[in-house]
C-alpha cells in the first residue's frame, strides 16, 4: 500500500481520470442492457423454481435450500476450468453461446411442467447447469470489460454495470411476485428464458475486436495444469488480490452468518412488525443506489488505496449495528445499517472490481476472477450454516456479533502491508 498517507502522484491522479464523464462506446451500452435483462431473469427464477418444487412436489425447507444450493454449487467446484476456458476464449462468442444455452436449460422445467410434471433430479439437474452457466457468464464478462473500455474509464463502467444489476435486483423480485400471483410458478420462468434470449442477441452485437482471445493467452501454459498455475501465480505476486480475497471471505461468512438470521432476529428477537421488516429491506436498495451513484466521486474524493481500505472497513464496522438494534430502538437502527452496509459495500466492491481489472493482465483475467468469484460463493452458504448452528447454542445476539467482529477483521487485513496498492500505481503509469 502507500508509504505512511503519501500517495504517489500517479495514484492521486488516477481518480480524477477515472471521474471524468464517462463516453459511452458502443459495447458498453450493450453490456449493460444485457446485465440489466439478465438480473431480472436471475430474479424471477430465484423465487420460482422453489415455489415450483413447493407447488408441484411437496418440498419442505430442505428440498428448497437443497435446490437454491444446486444453482451455485458448480460455479465453485469448476471455477478453476471456467477460469482458464474463459482465457482462452473468444470473448463474444463464448457469452453468445453460454447465454443461449440458458433458454434450453431453463425452459426444460416449464416444458416438463406442461407435459406432466417436473421431477427432482431434473430441477437439480437444470438448476446446476444453470448455475454453471451463470458463472461462466459472470467471469467472462468481468474479463472482458476492460478490452471493451479505456482503463481510465473502468470505474464508472463498473459503476454502470452495478447499477443495472441493482435495478434488477430490486425490479425482479417484484415481477416475479406479480407474475406467480397471476400463473403458476413453471410459467413464470419463460421471463429468465426471454432474458438469456435477448442477452445473447445483446451479446451477437458486440463489435469483432472482442471475438478475439486476449493477446497472450495460451503462450506458455500447454495444458490446463499449467494455466491454473499461471493463474495462481498472479494471486500470489498481487498482494491486492490476496487481500481482496481475503477481505472478501471475511465480508461474505459474516454477512452470511448475519443475513441467514435477520429475518428471525427481526422478528423474535426485536418484534418488529412485517411493515417495518419490509421497509429496512427497502433500505438496502436505497444504500445500494446510493454506492452505484458515489463509486465515482468517492474514489476522486479520497483516491482509490484510501477508498478501498476506508469502504470496505466501513461496511464490516456498519455489521455491529445489527445486534446494536436489540438496545434499541430497533427500526431506526436496522434502516441505518442498511443504508450504510448498501453504499459502503457497493463503493468497495465498485473500487476493487476496477483494481483487480487493472493489475491483472488481460490473458489471466479469466483465471483471477473465477478464483474470487469461487471465494465470493462459497463464503456465504458457509457463514449461513455456521451461524445458523451456532445460534441455536449460543443465540442470536452473541453470533451477530461475533460476525460482525469476523467481517471487520477480514476488511482490516486490507491495511496491511502498506504497499498492497503498489500494483494499481504500476497500472495507472502504464494506462
Amino acid at each position: 500500500m502507500l508509504k505512511g498517507m503519501q500517495a504517489n502522484s500517479s495514484l492521486r491522479n488516477l481518480p480524477l481520470a477515472l471521474s471524468s464523464p464517462l463516453r459511452r462506446p458502443r459495447p458498453l451500452p450493450l453490456l449493460v442492457t444485457e446485465q440489466l435483462t439478465s438480473s431480472v431473469g436471475r430474479q424471477v427464477t430465484a423465487l420460482a423454481l422453489p415455489l415450483l418444487a413447493i407447488v408441484h412436489l411437496g418440498a419442505g425447507p430442505l428440498g428448497a435450500s437443497a435446490l437454491m444450493a444446486m444453482t451455485y454449487l458448480p460455479g465453485v467446484l469448476l471455477s478453476p476450468l471456467i477460469g482458464v476456458a474463459v482465457d482462452r476464449a473468444r470473448p463474444r462468442r463464448l457469452l453468445v453461446t453460454v447465454s443461449w444455452l440458458q433458454v434450453p436449460a431453463i425452459g426444460s422445467v416449464p416444458l416438463a411442467a406442461a407435459l406432466g410434471g417436473p421431477t427432482w433430479p431434473h430441477l437439480f439437474a437444470a438448476a446446476a447447469l444453470s448455475g454453471a452457466l451463470s458463472s461462466a457468464q459472470s467471469v467472462a464478462s468481468q474479463s472482458c470489460l476492460p478490452r471493451a473500455v479505456p482503463a481510465e474509464r473502468l470505474l464508472p463502467a463498473n459503476s454502470s454495470l452495478t447499477g443495472a444489476r441493482t435495478v434488477g435486483l430490486i425490479s425482479g423480485p417484484a415481477l416475479g411476485g406479480i407474475l406467480i400471483g397471476v400463473v403458476d410458478p413453471a410459467p413464470a420462468l419463460l421471463v429468465e428464458c426471454a432474458a438469456y434470449a435477448v442477452g445473447g442477441a445483446l451479446f451477437l452485437a458486440l463489435p469483432a475486436s472482442l471475438n478475439r482471445t486476449a493477446e497472450g493467452a495460451g503462450a506458455g501454459a500447454r495444458s490446463r495444469i499449467e494455466a491454473l498455475r499461471e493463474g495462481l501465480a498472479v494471486i500470489r505476486r498481487e498482494t491486492l488480490l490476496r487481500r481482496q480475497a481475503l477481505a472478501a471471505a471475511g465480508l461474505n461468512l459474516g454477512g452470511g452468518a448475519g443475513s441467514s438470521l435477520f429475518v428471525l432476529y427481526a422478528d423474535r428477537e426485536l418484534g418488529l412488525p412485517s411493515w417495518q421488516l419490509g421497509t429496512v429491506y427497502a433500505a438496502y436498495a436505497v444504500g445500494m443506489g446510493a454506492g452505484v451513484l458515489a463509486a465515482t466521486s468517492v474514489t476522486r474524493a479520497l483516491g482509490m488505496a484510501r477508498a478501498i481500505r476506508v469502504c470496505a472497513v466501513g461496511a464490516g464496522a456498519a455489521l455491529f449495528l445489527i445486534p446494536a438494534a436489540s438496545l434499541g430502538p430497533a427500526f431506526p437502527v436496522l434502516v441505518l445499517y442498511q443504508v450504510l452496509f448498501g453504499l459502503l459495500a457497493t463503493v468497495w466492491s465498485i473500487a476493487m472490481t476496477t483494481g483487480r481489472q487493472l493489475v491483472t493482465p488481460a490473458h489471466l483475467l479469466g483465471r483471477v476472477n473465477a478464483f474470487l468469484q469461487a471465494v465470493l460463493t462459497a463464503t456465504v452458504p458457509v457463514g449461513a450454516f455456521v451461524g445458523g448452528w451456532l445460534a441455536s447454542r449460543v443465540g442470536i445476539v452473541p453470533v451477530l456479533t461475533g460476525a460482525a467482529a469476523v467481517a471487520l477483521a477480514g476488511a482490516s487485513s486490507l491495511w496491511f502491508p502498506r504497499d498492497m496498492l503498489a500494483g494499481v500505481e504500476r497500472a495507472a503509469r502504464a494506462s
